[in-house]
Order: structure tokens, then sequence, then C-alpha cells
């Protein structure tokens, strides 16, 4: 995978030329999302996850990075979809939001993409299994839907509590 560094000094010279949006895909049962690249700080394999007593379902736990305890919580249950079992995809996404390190587990991360913001459109009213309140954006590609997230409002009960 490439360096996020330098992935995120390409994003900070392509925005300033044309509205192109940056970002880490990655597959959630069938669904496949999208976060900017710019609350990416890195991707990591699947670690140790010390259970936390009385956290909240969707969190799995905390894990050391290098030093720092950092939370992790399990999209697939903050979505209301049933656990699965880590296996060889399983990916841990670690984001800063609002000046908290949090981890995200994924089935697979997918790829870096840039994409036209033209090609995205606001979320339909009703999105079925994500709430919609978590979605900004659906991207057009020429095969597939990209949902783009809003991590702020999917972690937002969490990063008040954290």
């Amino acid at each position: 995978m490439a360096d996020i560094a330098s992935i995120h000094q390409t994003a900070d010279a392509k925005h300033n030329s044309e509205e192109l949006l940056q970002l880490v895909s990655f597959n959630i049962g069938e669904e496949e999302f999208g976060v900017d690249i710019l609350q990416v700080q890195e991707i990591n394999r699947m670690l140790e996850v010390t259970r936390v007593p009385n956290a909240p379902h969707h969190v799995d736990g905390v894990i050391n990075l290098r030093g720092k305890v950092i939370p992790i919580i399990d999209l697939r249950c903050r979505f209301g979809m049933p656990r699965k079992e880590h296996d060889k995809h399983t990916r841990i996404v670690v984001v800063e939001l609002s000046g908290r390190v949090i981890g995200f587990v994924v089935d697979a991360v997918r790829e870096v993409l840039r994409i036209p913001r033209s090609v995205t459109e606001p979320p339909p009213s009703i999105t079925g299994g994500v709430n919609e309140e978590y979605i900004t954006a659906v991207g057009k590609l020429e095969d597939r839907l990209l949902i783009l997230l809003d991590l702020e409002k999917v972690l937002g009960a969490d990063m008040k509590a954290a």
C-alpha cells in the first residue's frame, strides 16, 4: 500500500487544481465505503484487541499501537450488521477525528481512489442498512457505487464518551 504521507501531499496538491476527492475505499459485507484519505493515519492488519468492560456492543476494545492506546470500533456492529470472524483481509483503519485517534475494523481495504466530485450525489432518502445521517454522498463509479461516510457522525456518540 502507498505511503499515507505522500498520498496526503498529493491530495493537497490535487485539491488546489481540480475538485477531486481522494478516498480510501473498504468493504463491509457486500457494500463498498469510502472515507477522506486526509482523515486516515494508517491501515493495519488485525491486532490483538483488549476488551473493555461495559463498552457499547460496537466497541471491540482497545489496542496498543506503538505505545498509544486506541479505541477500536467494529463498523459492522455500528451499522447493525452481524459480527464476522476476522480473517486475513480484516483491517483496522486508524483515523484522526477532532484530535482523537480511533481505529475501526473493516472486512477488507480495497484501494485509494481519486474521483471527481461531479460523479457523486446526495444519498437517497431511504438507504436501507446504513443510517443515512452517516452518509455524505454516493459515488457513481463505472461498475459500482461507493458510499461516502461522515466518520464524525458515525463515531459521534463514541467521540463524546471517549
